[in-house]
């Protein structure tokens, strides 16, 4: 895997509005925010895109699901809702090659997405 964006994040060689932190995962606001709020929240561990995920991988997936629930209550989002949109490839407008998790809120969310 490259050298991305996230990962120079997570080194602190480049900075971010971080929100959430733990041993595992790493949460910052967008640059470029799609709803009022607009988090991604990112694996520590580099995984280019959710369809190369291992087996091994199942405990991370399930942790960052669980913070993204945290995060979005400490945020505010927990009554009024919220959206949370994985990327995978460019098709899917996955624009950074490391897994991350887009939560979205602040607004009345539109379906179908794109």
């Amino acid at each position: 895997m490259s050298d991305t964006l996230f990962s120079k994040i997570i080194r602190r060689e480049i900075p971010a509005d971080i929100v959430y932190e733990d041993e595992l995962c790493l949460a910052f606001r967008d640059i470029a925010p799609q709803a009022p709020t607009h988090v991604l929240v990112i694996p520590k561990k580099p995984i280019p895109r959710l369809s190369e995920v291992t087996p091994d991988d199942t405990a991370l997936l399930g942790h960052l699901l669980a913070k993204v629930a945290t995060i979005a209550s400490d945020l505010g989002l927990a009554d009024s809702g919220y959206r949370i949109v994985i990327n995978n490839g460019d098709d899917g407008g996955q624009t950074v090659d490391h897994l991350h998790l887009h939560i979205l809120g602040g607004r009345s969310m539109q379906w179908p997405p794109g």
